[in-house]
């Protein structure tokens, strides 16, 4: 049976390499007219949200990874603020990546990316991530530059990175860490869009850069990046989901509820209290009576 569009399984991105992102549609919001016939369910799976962050972090087993890769202006930065609008910000940490060092360039290309992995208990978001190395790197050929030997430099570096991410990936989920990929899915129309605002909107223009301008010319190239980039490191223990995001109301609702499902599916518990600590309480109880 198909899943239902409110199911997170609706958009998840298949293993096995077949997957075309042209037949996804960005302007998708099933029977939903508006953000406000939204409103509703987003602040209960956000209510949700933090009544699972708390068991997340109480439990103490398991880490979350949360990915997010996109296009610029795709909603990376305000999906973080909404979806996570209710969490206690001492159980999630959001790193974004920029350029690497001259010190990073000395380690493996993984090596920045795994120390800020998210401990147990903790929910870790990457805006932009790893995959950057697939991406940007692979669209403007910058591979050169990381100080690689010769012999490592090639057509061959894109099917290797793919396996190693898997690998990372694979390593990762065996050792507790749930990992969650979203790929935020827009239209050039719709960027195009919310690069107007951000010149014509005072309280915007702070967002613009010339430099998205430039990228933008390189549309077509980074659609094919993230297509085979969906396509390769899509797996059973770490899927991709592609989220459609030209109306960004609807694409929080959608991971807000995959991030809830996936947390839910984990068997989280507060931890057992010992006898010792039961006394204490009991104790406690007596002295506040």
């Amino acid at each position: 049976m198909a899943a239902e569009w409110h199911e997170p399984s609706f958009y998840r991105v298949p293993a096995g390499g077949k997957f075309r992102l042209a037949d996804q549609n960005p302007n998708f919001k099933a029977d939903l007219k508006d953000k406000e016939s939204a409103m509703g369910p987003l602040q209960e799976g956000v209510q949700k949200l933090a009544k699972l962050q708390d068991l997340l972090y109480a439990d103490g087993r398991w880490g979350v990874l949360i990915v997010l890769q996109a296009i610029d202006a795709a909603g990376k930065d305000s999906t973080i603020k909404h979806v996570m609008s209710g969490v206690n910000p001492q159980g999630v940490k959001v790193h974004s990546f920029k350029h690497p060092s001259s010190d990073d360039l000395r380690y493996n290309w993984l090596w920045r990316y795994n120390l800020r992995l998210p401990q147990r208990g903790e929910i870790g978001i990457f805006n932009r991530s790893y995959y950057e190395e697939v991406l940007v790197v692979k669209v403007h050929n910058l591979v050169a530059n990381q100080c690689l030997p010769d012999s490592l430099v090639g057509p061959h570096v894109w099917r290797e990175r793919y396996e190693d991410i898997n690998a990372f990936e694979k390593h990762l989920t065996r050792n507790g860490i749930v990992i969650l990929k979203f790929f935020l899915h827009i239209s050039a129309d719709e960027q195009q869009k919310r690069f107007l605002k951000r010149l014509e909107a005072p309280e915007k223009n702070w967002k613009f850069s010339f430099s998205d301008l430039e990228e933008r010319r390189y549309w077509n190239d980074y659609h094919g990046a993230f297509e085979k980039m969906l396509q390769e490191t899509s797996t059973d223990i770490a899927p991709w989901y592609c989220i459609p995001m030209n109306n960004k109301w609807f694409g929080r609702l959608i991971i807000t509820r995959a991030i809830n499902k996936s947390l839910e599916s984990l068997g989280l518990r507060y931890p057992p209290l010992s006898a010792e600590q039961r006394e204490c309480l009991a104790k406690g109880k007596d002295l506040l009576a």
